[in-house]
């Protein structure tokens, strides 16, 4: 609706609804709504009058409308938190259907329509990945898919195998591989700070969140990663499991100084997100001595259409007791992660060990070596598969090798003509 000429945004409006009364009955779908329908008066920008005058003539209109003119106004957005009130008051939008992310049943069910297209191998288990996928949307398990199909389309395969949406989901999730160059020294650093991660994931992840994956191959801006899933979808989180979470993130840094006496600052996001997590324990879901009281307003919502005039009314005593309980939910967690590392010592070096040789295990290896003390099951992973095409391929070439000698043998030896005639 909005252009850059002054009045175009509103008198395309008006065409708009009487477009609609002379085609009724008819409905008029508005997608994006908010593009249009932000609250007014609001931000660091000032105004907008083009589109102010836009959102008031789609008001306007809308006021105008009977209801027996048998015309239906829907609109979609995914961000009802910014529309202005006057938009959601009763009758205009006044009736809101709320269309969330789909659950496990939904997740598989739209994954059944998209592989219909994709020939999957038999190991391809569509629960499983729906299982595996909480949050995504139905354009993000499509593009799953798709992405599985490309991956096996590289390795020329007929089929697309679980490993390639595995994969796909990797690179989705987490970045695509970068196949940079480490020394041997920054290598086994990323090796033992990953060790550490998973080491704690294994010990403490046991129902809502599972180890996934470990890493070694750079993602993104990471060196290595530790993934997890959930095992279901998760509606919310107890205070124990997030305690564990910032237990889990400090688990890297520890991890390295218990190998090297040293650490890098690779930790510096999984130190963000520890702290991140507590100050929210704290100010926001009233998780520690100080009770449950919400301290301050987010500052993230100052541009999302919101009044910036909102402070944090703390007094200078609150901020510093608030600081502290912070510092000591995450110091807490820092020494319970350096007591269970130094517990599972020996599992710590066998983690990273194994990393080393396969730059990838899965969180199934990290438990075997946690209750065994060793890998059991086979690692599959880029390099082992690397390995195997090789092998294979030299495999093909000695077969085809022998098939030429053979077939050479075959051939009587050529007679001397003077040997011929005798």
């Amino acid at each position: 609706f909005v252009e850059m000429f002054v009045g175009v945004g509103a008198s395309r409006v008006r065409d708009m609804f009487e477009q609609g009364r002379k085609s009724a009955p008819c409905l008029i779908f508005i997608d994006e709504i908010d593009a249009v329908g932000r609250q007014r008066g609001a931000g660091l920008g000032g105004g907008n009058d083009e589109r102010e005058q836009t959102l008031n003539s789609l008001l306007v209109e809308m006021d105008g409308f009977d209801t027996t003119e048998g015309v239906i106004i829907m609109a979609a957005t995914n961000r009802p938190d910014v529309l202005d009130k006057a938009l959601l008051r009763p009758g205009r939008f006044d009736r809101e259907v709320v269309i969330g992310l789909p659950d496990l049943k939904g997740r598989e069910e739209i994954l059944k329509v998209h592989a219909k297209r994709i020939k999957l191998s038999e190991d391809v288990n569509l629960e499983d990945i729906a299982r595996s996928s909480p949050g995504f949307a139905g354009a993000d398990l499509a593009n799953l898919l798709n992405e599985g199909a490309l991956m096996a389309a590289r390795k020329n395969k007929k089929q697309v195998e679980m490993i390639d949406i595995y994969e796909a989901k990797d690179k989705i999730s987490f970045g695509r591989e970068r196949r940079q160059l480490m020394d041997e020294e920054d290598k086994r650093m990323t090796a033992f700070h990953e060790a550490g991660h998973a080491l704690i994931a294994a010990l403490l992840y046991k129902k809502k969140i599972k180890l996934h994956k470990v890493t070694i191959i750079p993602r993104g801006r990471a060196l290595g990663l530790t993934m997890s899933t959930a095992t279901k979808d998760i509606l919310g989180q107890s205070k124990k499991e997030l305690v564990d979470d910032i237990c889990m993130a400090m688990g890297g840094r520890i991890g390295e100084e218990v190998e090297t006496g040293d650490f890098s600052n690779g930790a510096a996001m999984d130190i963000k997100q520890a702290t991140n997590i507590a100050r929210h324990m704290v100010c926001d879901w009233g998780m520690s001595p100080l009770g449950p009281i919400a301290f301050g307003d987010n500052e993230e919502h100052l541009f999302l259409g919101r009044e910036i005039s909102k402070t944090h009314n703390l007094s200078e005593e609150t901020a510093k007791r608030i600081d502290e309980e912070v510092s000591r939910i995450v110091t807490t967690q820092f020494d319970r992660a350096q007591k269970l590392i130094e517990e599972n010592r020996e599992a710590l070096t066998k983690i990273a060990e194994a990393l080393l040789e396969f730059e990838t295990i899965e969180g199934k290896h990290v438990q075997e070596i946690v209750e065994h003390g060793e890998i059991r099951s086979e690692v599959v992973s880029t390099k082992t598969e690397e390995l195997k095409r090789k092998q294979e391929e030299a495999a093909e070439e000695d077969s085809e090798e022998k098939k030429a000698s053979d077939k050479n043998e075959d051939i009587p030896p050529a007679v001397d003509g003077a040997q011929a005639m005798a």
